[in-house]
């Protein structure tokens, strides 16, 4: 049986290895509008406590990458975790990449985060073995394409650039996603793509859902075009989404999603129009 490990304790700053027109269905509201709303209920509903008087939680990137690019995922929280004031109240303690200096690497260098190019084997041992040297609270998995094992559940956390359960699984993640998607799409089968995180078991994207915001598909797009409007859509709600979790206002109990209040599960899983 496998030992899984609790994430917990503070992050250290040093000693770390490896140092036209729109046609078919009506869209959902906007991103901005939907982030509106969830701030602003946040506010009314006492979701959102002072910064001041709550730890700081810490949070282990996992990005993949590739050789040449990859990482804007794990850009994108990092910085949102540095604006004034924070969109993701959390410190970003490290990162870990399968690309010797790739694209991920390069990103953490650039700002400064600790990283470590890690190539496997991808065991339990190993993971548990990152978590503990960088003792993250959290482990966040932003595009990192390798069976997760040994992990805490409730605090390892997934985005999905595409609805689940159904678009998932090996292989299927970047383009392979986006095809299958448009694919069903043609065949009158679905009408929105989705923006997915989830909890993280030992299976490759089966973990509870937390948060599913439909993408609209529109009859000209191409796995390209899908992309980039899901991106966009990763890059605005990821770190918001994932503030909710590492503050405890969604958390798994057993393999039950919790939310905080109906308001939210409401805001974080919208009804497809």
């Amino acid at each position: 049986m496998t030992t899984v490990l609790r994430l917990g304790l503070s992050c250290p700053q040093k000693n770390l290895k490896g140092v036209g027109k729109r046609q078919g269905p009506k869209p959902p509201p906007s991103f901005s509008a939907l982030i509106y709303k969830i701030h602003s209920a946040a506010r009314g509903k006492k979701l959102l406590t002072k910064v001041m008087n709550r730890k700081t939680p810490n949070i282990l990137v996992f990005a993949s990458g590739t050789r040449t690019g990859g990482g804007s995922g794990f850009e994108v929280l990092v910085r949102a975790s540095r604006t004034t004031p924070p969109i993701l109240e959390a410190h970003i303690c490290g990162v870990v990449t399968n690309h010797r200096e790739g694209g991920v690497w390069r990103r953490a260098q650039a700002l400064g985060i600790p990283a470590a190019y890690w190539p496997g084997p991808y065991e339990a041992e190993g993971y548990q073995s990152y978590v503990r040297q960088f003792q993250a609270d959290y482990v966040m998995l932003s595009g990192w394409l390798k069976l997760v094992a040994g992990l805490d559940p409730a605090r390892t956390i997934n985005i999905h650039p595409g609805p689940l359960p159904r678009f998932g699984g090996a292989n299927m993640y970047g383009r392979a996603v986006h095809e299958a998607v448009l694919a069903a799409y043609r065949r009158g089968e679905i009408s929105h793509s989705a923006v997915t995180m989830h909890f993280v078991d030992e299976r490759y994207d089966q973990g509870p859902i937390f948060f599913a915001l439909p993408v609209p598909l529109e009859p000209d797009d191409t796995p390209e075009t899908l992309a980039a409007r899901v991106n966009r859509a990763e890059h605005e709600w990821q770190p918001r989404v994932l503030n909710f979790v590492v503050h405890g206002q969604v958390r798994l109990v057993g393999r039950e999603v919790i939310y905080e209040t109906e308001e939210l599960k409401r805001l974080l899983r919208p009804e497809v129009p």
